[in-house]
């Protein structure tokens, strides 16, 4: 593996600085290593092939790989810095990432060929093309519950049809979007899904609901292989030690944006099932989004969800536990109206609010007290729905209204709803 990553290296150094007139036996290597990087060797057990064509022109570009060689041999680094450019725009950041770490993804493949009784070295997309559950996508132009059950993607844990829809609806990688029938969908297209599906939902999240539209969720531009991309934006633990004024600004944020995921004119409730500060980042104009929505779960609240069942043998298959876990999220009758904003005061905004800003006097010894509240699960729903409240009308005080939030500024100089 180390002389894999070398060649990568110098691959990449080649790409970078440019080659008098490279041979075709080296640009088939450079071609193949690429594909192997991507992940495209590994399709049609991937995410799609979207955004190939930008790889292979240069116009999606690594940064940090020629100054940072380590990341490359890392069997547990995910993610990585990009550029993104366009006809439209110049060089824009982008995440490029995996939808799991190239370990868990080893241990993956090597599970799907033993569930086959191949050892650890087989065709995967034979053996997944092989199982009866592919086989029942293969026969259907609808995805229906009885398709998805065993996975154990959150949300996915009690989906109406008005969300399977959705997905297919949005679904970015194929090239007719639009359909709530998979008609043109290929095997391949199909398998892709299905794939996705199992392992991370996050780029389907991004495609099902955009920040164009007003979600709190960044820009997908598209997948090579097992690889994909989206908008960049700044860590939100790189802002912890900020001057209080940002912090309060950013915690009245995330407050509004938990409360927009739970009542929405879509009538989908979308929540967290557990939550960290790497699942929320900002951008230049300091909004907040959230970057990784791996962990969120769906409600129907319009066609509500069936009672949580026992999953039958033919339900669970080796899809079941392709993302590394085999652990499913607790029923959806177990869900509360304020788990969201538990977790979230819980593991996220306790950071944000600390003592020392109320032994500064810039902060209202009751804004902690609320906020104690908040991450109180033993407090009934209307208690955690008050404190949430009285704490965003303190934070509301707050929250400066200058160029530094370009996305409620000029705005805020003429009305108190900005």
């Amino acid at each position: 593996m180390a002389g894999i990553w070398s060649e990568v290296w110098t691959l990449y150094l080649i790409l970078a600085l440019g080659t008098p007139d490279p041979s075709p036996a080296s640009r088939e290597k450079s071609h193949d290593f690429r594909r192997i990087l991507l992940g495209l060797d590994k399709c049609n057990a991937c995410i799609g092939t979207s955004i190939c064509k930008k790889f292979f022109k240069d116009e999606i570009r690594f940064e940090r790989w020629l100054t940072a060689q380590s990341n490359l041999s890392s069997a547990d680094v995910r993610s990585y810095e990009g550029n993104y450019t366009d006809s439209t725009a110049g060089w824009r950041p982008v995440v490029l990432s995996q939808l799991m770490s190239p370990h868990l993804h080893e241990i993956s493949d090597n599970s799907i060929c033993t569930s086959a009784g191949k050892g650890k070295s087989c065709s995967i997309e034979a053996v997944l093309r092989a199982t009866s559950r592919f086989q029942s996508w293969v026969r259907s132009n609808i995805l229906l519950p009885s398709m998805v059950k065993g996975l154990v993607t959150p949300m996915l844990r009690c989906p109406s049809q008005r969300l399977l829809d959705r997905i297919v609806r949005r679904y970015f990688e194929v090239t007719d979007v639009g359909s709530v029938q998979m008609k043109h969908f290929s095997e391949k297209d199909k398998l892709r899904l299905l794939y996705t599906l199992a392992v991370n939902q996050h780029p389907l999240i991004l495609q099902m609901f955009p920040g164009t539209e007003g979600w709190p969720f960044l820009r997908y531009h598209g997948s090579c292989g097992r690889m994909m991309a989206w908008a960049g934006s700044r860590p939100l633990r790189s802002l912890f030690n900020s001057p209080l004024e940002r912090r309060a600004d950013i915690v009245y944020q995330l407050l509004h944006i938990t409360q927009s995921l739970s009542a929405n004119s879509l009538q989908f409730s979308l929540y967290y099932t557990s939550v960290s500060e790497d699942m929320f980042g900002t951008l230049d104009d300091s909004r907040v989004f959230i970057v990784d929505a791996s962990t969120i779960g769906i409600i129907d609240l319009q066609e509500g969800h069936s009672p949580d069942e026992d999953l039958l043998p033919e339900h669970l298959d080796v899809f079941s536990c392709l993302s590394g876990s085999c652990a499913r999220p607790p029923p959806c009758e177990t869900f509360r109206a304020t788990q969201s904003f538990t977790l979230l005061c819980k593991h996220v905004l306790n950071k944000l609010l600390v003592p020392n800003d109320v032994q500064s006097g810039q902060l209202p010894r009751a804004a902690l007290n609320e906020l104690a509240n908040c991450a109180d699960q033993s407090q009934s729903d209307q208690r955690i729905i008050a404190a949430i409240q009285t704490l965003k009308d303190i934070l509301q005080t707050l929250r400066a209204c200058s160029a530094l939030y370009g996305y409620r500024y000029p705005e805020c100089l003429y009305s108190d709803t900005f």
